[in-house]
């Protein structure tokens, strides 16, 4: 008969919950994890390829990234490429695709030679990539339907030798098999159980209820998603917190149109994704394209039910209405949610959609890709009541109690083994368990990035040549203009010349 009874106790088994149990198995003295997932295999949702864009958020290129967040989630998503490589993971879960941010027109080029400046001492490895290297690099972001130069001027600030992609489903599954290997550790998963409830126990510790049995353990970590602030307000915890569910949409191609990633830069005032292009691992390396943004009224996609879930943890007040109005007010934010919604809508949704791409591929067709049926997930966006606003990034809640609640949108799978390092270390201090850390770092952590001065120089000689050039092509469309009549494929703005 299986075991009931459990120090630590992990409600949800996607890439969160798994990289925990890994970790407390593997890097500290705890003897009993239990693992409760509410369906018939582990990560089903989020954490399933088919839901995410099967990208490690280095920081790098994701142009939404201040500097201080890039360099945490530097070293978290660093910690998932040193276990995939410690465990010889290569092209099996993790791969290696050339990757930029691409700048179209003057001013996402300048902002993006700007940030390359700002970057470049954590990311050593980045190169500035002008029109013509981006023909050798990638061609379809330059040539248009007719093979002609796309008339912007463009750039991308990338690399073509860093791990970038990860099957996230697989990873999961890695992780829970190498937890079970620790031969001092007993690891337990329990399928098709979910959970109903979660309570103190009147002597020590927890009581988690399921449909099937009752499970006890001195320790409960809820990473069940959208569904972890679901199960805190049955606690009372969290309860100035709301969940707005975003579901994420993409396009196939019907062939590997981009060599790598290509992605754009992100809206600011967005809080959400900007569109980009992947190779997907689950479709021979064809380009991926989205996601799109669409705020669902349920917590789990393509599943049934979890639509009273919903509107059980949005918890609908004065507070949530004041902070849905003040992102909708924003007249960005607005049209982006609206157009993102057409997204979804069959016939029309190629069209509107075929004009976004095209910034990334302007030669792209409608007959080259499709809706991707079945693909993308939800991100539990949570809102803060008492401050009326939405937080961006990954909440926890932790109740002091032996209690931790996560909710993680994007990137917590990238962030998951950092993540669990921070919930590792919290548990067993709670439960005056020993932590290995010296193991821990040797096997999962890197030291500091030296910059290597040639290669950046030379970068930054590229990037001074392109803005040299942009102001020679400037001088000279304006002297033409006034002195003499410009030539008739001189375009209206002087930098899509370059």
């Amino acid at each position: 008969m299986a075991n009931k009874n459990f120090e630590v106790i992990i409600v949800g088994a996607g890439i969160s919950g798994t990289a925990l149990a890994y970790e407390l198995a593997r890097y500290t003295d705890i003897k009993s994890i239990g693992i409760i997932e509410k369906y018939e295999d582990i990560a089903t949702l989020n954490s399933c390829a088919t839901s995410n864009s099967q990208t490690i958020h280095v920081g790098d290129i994701e142009t939404n990234y201040t500097l201080q967040k890039a360099a945490i989630t530097k070293r978290t998503a660093k910690m998932v490429e040193k276990y995939c490589l410690q465990h010889h993971y290569q092209n099996e879960i993790l791969f290696s695709h050339q990757k930029m941010a691409l700048g179209v027109g003057k001013k996402e080029v300048e902002f993006l030679l700007h940030r390359y400046e700002e970057f470049f001492e954590l990311f050593p490895y980045l190169e500035v990539w002008n029109k013509e290297r981006l023909k050798e690099l990638e061609p379809r972001v330059v040539f248009d339907e007719d093979g002609n130069e796309r008339k912007d001027d463009i750039v991308g600030i990338g690399t073509k030798d860093q791990w970038t992609t990860v099957d996230f489903g697989k990873l999961s599954k890695s992780f829970l098999e190498n937890a079970k290997k620790e031969s001092n550790t007993d690891v337990e998963l329990f399928l098709n159980t979910q959970v109903l409830n979660i309570k103190k126990s009147k002597k020590r510790g927890y009581i988690v209820e399921t449909k099937k049995d009752k499970f006890y353990a001195d320790f409960v970590v809820v990473d069940a998603g959208a569904h972890s602030l679901f199960l805190a307000h049955q606690m009372g915890f969290g309860l100035n917190l709301g969940c707005l569910p975003v579901a994420g949409s993409f396009y196939m191609t019907n062939e590997k149109m981009l060599k790598g990633k290509v992605y754009m830069i992100q809206n600011p005032k967005l809080p959400f994704a900007a569109l980009h292009g992947d190779p997907d691992v689950l479709a021979n390396g064809n380009t991926r394209f989205g996601p799109t943004a669409l705020m669902l009224p349920k917590l789990e996609r393509y599943k049934k039910g979890t639509y009273m879930d919903f509107w059980k943890t949005l918890r609908f007040d004065k507070n949530i209405a004041i902070a849905l109005w003040k992102l909708l007010k924003e007249s960005d934010i607005r049209n982006y949610i609206f157009r993102n919604f057409l997204f979804e809508i069959p016939f029309i949704n190629k069209y509107l959609f075929l004009k976004d791409a095209r910034k990334i591929v302007p030669s792209l067709k409608l007959s080259e890709f499709r809706y991707a049926k079945g693909f993308g997930g939800v991100r539990p966006q949570v809102l803060n009541k008492d401050e009326q606003k939405l937080l961006l990034g990954e909440a926890s809640i932790y109740t002091g109690e032996g209690l931790i609640f996560n909710m993680t949108p994007s990137p917590g799978a990238t962030s998951c083994l950092g993540n669990a390092e921070r919930d590792m270390k919290y548990i067993a201090k709670y439960l005056g368990k020993n932590f290995n850390e010296k193991k821990f770092n040797d096997e999962l952590t890197d030291g500091d990035y030296c910059v290597l001065p040639e290669p950046v120089i030379s970068q930054k000689a590229i990037l001074n040549l392109i803005r040299a050039e942009i102001q020679r092509t400037e001088e000279k469309y304006h002297q033409d203009l006034h002195v003499n009549k410009p030539t008739d494929d001189f375009w209206d703005k002087p930098h899509s010349k370059i």
